[in-house]
């Protein structure tokens, strides 16, 4: 089950961009927070995925503004993470990559911090699986001590190659407390060519369900986009109606369910997906 002790808790499902929108005429985090807010949208990822830069005096002005506002703010870590790393260097390089995400995310008062865990690197998955837990459960521990109340939300990948199908994420968050998934629904229809209908939306809610309670649905956080992929999984993301991604029933299996948190829309038109997705939901 979760322990939403630390949780910010929602009470209903929230829809933004995964960075500062296209039509922002600013492109600072806090121009897109506003041009967020002017969409009618509800939350923002900040993108730190090419490295951890924006400085603690802005990451509180932006906390600020996202205040006044009152938009959501998580965290995309960067993209140079690999939590089974050989090389000691690149393994100490990737925790503190996301240590430094979730420091300068919580100042910037975002609880969510999305990152991509790791490769197999033709390793036994069972050998993957207990390296990546035993260094978030680290690095959780280590974000409690030093009163840094955030979420670790490691990503569903959208390859095979890639540690983090649903099982292991689920697995995983059930194990340790201040970590839970970030649900990429199309990164896991990528990976495998399923998990894109109504039926297997609903085993994908129930697994939750049954593995973090109903605490996990109440505090989801989530990505969505087309997504262009080949038998080897993803390969890029797309414009929803230009894809498969059968978006319209997964908006109703989140109603059905009665899901609450954030989805942050990745799609390259971000915001008009975003829109359209909270538009189909509220329709329903």
């Amino acid at each position: 089950m979760v322990n939403t002790k630390k949780l910010k808790l929602h009470d209903k499902l929230l829809f933004g961009t995964a960075g500062v929108p296209v039509s922002s005429k600013g492109r600072s985090t806090v121009d897109g927070i506003a041009r967020v807010r002017e969409l009618g949208l509800d939350c923002m990822e900040l993108e730190f995925v090419q490295g951890v830069r924006m400085g603690e005096k802005t990451a509180e002005e932006v906390s600020g503004v996202a205040a006044k506002e009152n938009i959501a703010l998580s965290v995309h870590g960067p993209y140079y993470i690999n939590l089974n790393a050989v090389e000691k260097e690149k393994l100490d390089a990737s925790v503190q990559r996301i240590y430094d995400s979730a420091r300068i995310g919580n100042i910037c008062s975002a609880t969510n911090i999305v990152f991509h865990p790791a490769f197999y690197l033709k390793d036994d998955h069972k050998i993957v699986y207990d390296r990546v837990f035993d260094l978030l459960k680290a690095l959780a521990a280590r974000l409690e001590d030093e009163n840094i109340p955030v979420t670790l939300r490691p990503e569903t990948t959208g390859k095979a190659t890639q540690f983090g199908d649903i099982d292991e994420l689920l697995s995983i968050s059930a194990g340790i407390d201040g970590v839970l998934p970030c649900i990429d629904f199309s990164h896991v229809h990528a990976r495998d060519g399923k998990h894109n209908t109504y039926g297997e939306f609903v085993e994908i809610f129930e697994k939750i369900e049954k593995t973090l309670g109903k605490e996990g649905l109440k505090t989801m956080h989530c990505h969505i986009s087309g997504i262009e992929y080949t038998a080897k999984g993803e390969r890029n993301h797309l414009i929803l109606e230009e894809s498969d991604m059968n978006y319209k029933d997964l908006m109703k299996v989140f109603k059905e369910f009665k899901a609450c948190g954030t989805i942050i829309c990745e799609s390259p038109n971000i915001e008009e997906d975003a829109l359209l997705m909270k538009k189909t939901y509220e329709a329903i």
